[in-house]
């Protein structure tokens, strides 16, 4: 296990989620969506106090937290120093009710006394608009309503209101449940009804793991990957998520804090590509009906969007937040709308090419959804050979980055090889003409003879991570030395241990510090397919064990001790883990 601080538990259902900490304390939930007002919002130090939903122990000892097997019910043990122990167990609904999904924005805990007679108190205290204000109280006989800015939740719960509102303690003399959700009175009894959710979002979550199409090996670490991926897609829209947090810095004060409650068009075709390696194609489906309603036209494509196809997502500062472990700015927001990040073309275009060829799909792409999608090849054969500001995002320059202009010549294609499958032959012609064109540009400009490797953008002289992507993308074979050369001077200048830097020049905040952990990810796979098998599983095993306690990762850890930093899950790493362990692994019939 690593020594990273952000040992949280993720939670959810598709509309709502929340982070758990190893002593059952709810530090974030943002209402009433993943990029709502984070009413718990403990995690960035709110300077009033609170913002936390916690479940405390009278002379607590020790904690032991999982994940029951296969699912996103997060158990949380608390042991006292006279031998008493109190289970509880958090979920938040969801499972399939008259032909759709049931999944409210609702967190349910139970509460069951284990050994001896624990003694506890239930600390619940959201906040307001982003931690700066106290939200009004009503309360009746069995609940308590907090009324947030458009939302009111109600606590239901059979642990006397009382107890509740004032933080008393306790003892727990058997199970007590409390389910905090809409304003809507329960139709059974409290008991009844958080039984019955806790059963039946066990069973939701059991038989979706049960239908992934996992690895012999690391099976653990990709079910949990999987589920965290899943719990990152808005469904109500299909949008994907880059994280659940804000702010987390990428490194200890840095500055470097950024909010990743949006969609990142780059990410999501990741998650989806994951998803896809694992046969949960729904996710998939859900994700371009979301990109289908995003403008594809002239206009083009922005690098991100809100999960309610918001494209103006200005970046503000929270004042009343003093950040993660008090390393602020706590920003709301993400400049990058306005940047041009050209590789988002092919981005939307990979993410949708299984549409095409995937025969389980019970509406398969046809040529009309072809015809929507070619509107972003032409945008690709427009810019692929003029600057932007990268993968990496920069602040502070432009150039004509060789990722981008790769993004692009997929997108092109990947058009060529979706009309020849749908037997569009002057469509296949022209896409495939471009694609050739460009493709002989870029190897023109990325490869650089003197430094003998790729390099970051046309006649640059630096290397970053995304250049290990070239074979996966179908740009070079694997076993092209041009390729081999360029795996093999990341590794020299990049890599430290099992860890890689993204990049290693100066950016607009100075040098980088700790390592962007799908660069490690994308170098084990590299590694593996130019041979070298042995040494990516090492490297994979190596990563594995920077997990935190319940098999999450964050977006960057520390090179020395391997300390989580960066945003809280991270699409991007589980993607890795996905990825890497599919190619990585023995085949089934190594088991018998």
């Amino acid at each position: 296990m690593s020594t990273a601080s952000l040992e949280l538990g993720l939670i959810g259902n598709g509309s709502v989620a929340a982070l758990v900490d190893a002593r059952a304390r709810v530090s974030w939930c943002c209402i009433p969506a993943f990029d709502g007002d984070p009413a718990f919002c403990a995690l960035l130090s709110p300077k009033i106090g609170g913002g936390d939903y916690a479940i405390e122990l009278e002379d607590f000892e020790s904690a032991e937290q999982s994940y029951i097997k296969n699912t996103a019910v997060l158990r949380t043990v608390l042991h006292d120093r006279h031998g008493g122990a109190v289970e509880i167990t958090d979920f938040m609904p969801r499972w399939r009710q008259h032909g759709r999904f049931y999944r409210p924005v609702m967190l349910v805990r139970r509460l069951r006394p284990l050994t001896g007679r624990p003694r506890v108190r239930v600390v619940l205290r959201p906040l307001a608009n982003y931690g700066a204000d106290v939200p009004e109280q009503t309360w009746g006989s069995n609940h308590i309503r907090y009324l947030l800015p458009g939302f009111t939740l109600r606590l239901t719960s059979d642990v006397p209101v009382r107890l509740v509102r004032e933080s008393l303690p306790f003892e727990l003399d058997g199970e007590r449940h409390l389910v905090l959700g809409p304003d809507e009175t329960l139709t059974t009894s409290v008991p009844g009804f958080a039984r019955n959710a806790e059963r039946l979002t066990l069973d939701y979550w059991r038989e979706w793991a049960r239908y992934l199409s996992i690895p012999l090996e690391w099976q653990d670490a990709v079910i949990r990957s999987a589920i965290t991926l899943k719990l990152c897609q808005y469904e109500e829209t299909g949008a994907i998520v880059a994280a659940m947090t804000t702010s987390i810095p990428e490194a200890p004060h840095s500055e470097r804090n950024w909010d990743y409650r949006f969609c990142w068009l780059r990410d999501s075709a990741f998650v989806v590509r994951a998803l896809n390696r694992l046969g949960a194609t729904q996710t998939m489906e859900s994700y371009l009906r979301y990109v289908l309603n995003l403008a594809t036209g002239e206009e083009g494509l922005q690098p991100l969007y809100g999960i309610a196809f918001e494209a103006t997502l200005e970046e503000h500062e929270v004042p009343a937040l003093a950040g993660y472990r008090g390393m602020g700015p706590v920003r709301r927001g993400n400049l990058a709308w306005v940047q041009k990040q050209h590789d988002v073309y092919g981005s939307v275009v990979l993410a949708a090419t299984q549409l095409f060829f995937d025969q389980r799909l019970v509406r398969p792409g046809d040529e009309q959804a072809f015809r929507r999608l070619e509107p972003l090849g032409d945008r690709a054969w427009a810019l692929y050979d003029q600057p932007d500001a990268g993968i990496w995002e920069f602040r502070g320059r432009e150039e004509v980055h060789t990722y981008s202009s790769v993004m692009c010549w997929a997108a092109c294609d990947r058009l060529a090889r979706i009309a020849a499958h749908l037997g569009l032959a002057p469509r296949a012609a022209h896409w495939r003409q471009r694609a050739d064109a460009m493709r002989e540009t870029i190897l023109a400009h990325a490869w650089d003879e003197e430094l003998g490797h790729f390099v970051e953008s046309a006649e640059g002289r630096r290397l970053d991570a995304s250049l290990l992507l070239l074979a996966d993308l179908g740009f070079v074979d694997a076993h092209d030395p041009r390729f081999v050369a360029t795996v093999e001077a990341i590794g020299s200048q990049l890599r430290r241990g099992s860890s890689m830097f993204r990049y290693i020049a100066p950016d607009d905040f100075g040098h980088p510090e700790t390592s962007f952990t799908i660069c490690s990810f994308w170098y084990i796979d590299a590694l593996a397919s130019i041979g070298r098998v042995d040494e990516a599983r090492q490297q994979f095993e190596s990563l594995l064990t920077r997990r935190n306690h319940l098999g999450l990762l964050s977006e960057d850890m520390a090179f020395d001790d391997g300390e989580a930093w960066g945003n809280f899950p991270q699409t991007y790493s589980h993607v890795g883990v996905v990825m890497a362990a599919m190619r990585l692994s023995r085949p089934w019939s190594a088991a018998t």
